[in-house]
């Protein structure tokens, strides 16, 4: 099978009328399937609905007045899949995290708190525990009970996934983890070597003993290893992060292959790699920019990107900032977010389609 023919969705053997049937797709799941992005009852999301039978679209859910805690408003918030809980549109990415100085990444937490981030990431190996402490310094003392806070194993058996859940909590700072998630699978056979080796008994053995509230999936390489835990496992799984960005649709593409399986089992999109981790800035490995072609900003604004993905049905973007002021410019724009229109949407796409996506989202088998 040629490259093309595997990267891309195609009709017939014309690319762009394939990816066009595709964007078609896609516009009629999110106008149906998108989430409110305020927290409202099922009658309150009901009364807004075209249908009875369908959840609100953005265009069909009414403003509610921001939800707000001990510390102040709350950015939008998204429904987290079967897990019943709510969750603000933009979530603090922990990677980045250990890799600032101590002091900015306590101003990055504060920052993030301060302008209505309820969400954060984080992983185990992120500066092999760095990240996970400074949550512990920074985050848990003081702001635990306003804080969903996620971390991720890679561990391949039950043993080792248990010495990491220990190491997390104690790192951390906390007695339980709000969502636990299968880290970083890298394709079907890794899928089936985890579930072999006991990972995900012992995860929902964490569950039941009350270390860890939620559960799911996480990868970034071959959305056929997504394919496979959903599967296996996708009527267990609540969450799956993946990248969600406006060029994906034109390669190797997560939102095509996996996205539309989330929503049918009511599966937690989680968006990481909006702007392809240095991808979209010319760069070919993580967390920097570089020299290849840009899609930003020669063919799109930081903001088009990034409402593009809002105007999905994600639960929660994952943003990884370089320092506090680059996390204020994506409070900024979840501030100011409205949704793209379908045929804004796909506009978006092909705008993007002729870059190289070996270059682009190098980071993808």
């Amino acid at each position: 099978m040629k490259e093309q023919d595997h990267n891309r969705p195609r009709s017939g053997n014309n690319p762009s009328e394939g990816r066009r049937t595709f964007l078609q797709t896609l516009a009629g799941l999110t106008t149906s399937i998108m989430v409110p992005i305020s927290c409202r009852s099922k009658a309150e999301r009901a009364a807004t609905s075209k249908a009875p039978t369908e959840l609100a679209s953005f265009e069909d859910t009414a403003v509610l007045a921001p939800v707000r805690d001990r510390l102040g408003e709350l950015l939008p918030q998204r429904k987290l899949g079967k897990t019943g809980e709510t969750v603000t549109m933009l979530g603090l990415g922990g990677a980045h995290i250990a890799r600032m100085s101590e002091s900015e990444a306590q101003k990055t937490i504060e920052t993030s708190l301060e302008g209505g981030v309820r969400f954060f990431d984080n992983a185990e190996q992120y500066g092999n525990g760095l990240a996970e402490k400074r949550y512990g310094m920074f985050l848990s003392p003081d702001y635990r009970d306003v804080s969903y806070i996620m971390t991720k194993t890679r561990a391949t058996n039950a043993k080792v996934a248990q010495q990491h859940l220990e190491d997390s909590l104690r790192r951390m700072n906390t007695d339980y983890i709000d969502l636990w998630q299968i880290h970083s699978v890298t394709s079907p056979n890794d899928v089936d070597r985890r579930l072999e080796n006991g990972v995900l008994e012992f995860v929902q053995q964490a569950q039941a003993e009350g270390k860890i509230r939620h559960y799911g999936f996480t990868g970034h390489r071959d959305y056929q290893a997504h394919q496979r835990m959903l599967e296996q496992a996708g009527d267990v799984m609540q969450t799956c992060q993946m990248p969600i960005n406006v060029f994906d649709p034109n390669y190797k593409s997560f939102i095509n292959n996996v996205l539309p399986k989330l929503i049918e089992q009511d599966i937690a999109p989680l968006a990481m790699k909006t702007l392809a981790n240095g991808g979209f800035f010319g760069g070919t490995s993580h967390f920097n920019s570089g020299d290849k072609p840009r899609i930003v900003p020669n063919a799109l604004s930081v903001q088009e990107a990034i409402h593009f993905v809002w105007s999905l049905p994600v639960s929660v973007l994952i943003t990884g900032p370089d320092h506090a002021e680059m996390m204020q410019e994506k409070i900024d724009l979840a501030r100011s977010f409205t949704a793209y229109s379908e045929d804004d949407r796909q506009a978006l796409v092909e705008r993007v389609a002729n870059f190289d996506g070996n270059s682009v989202e190098y980071y993808k088998a």
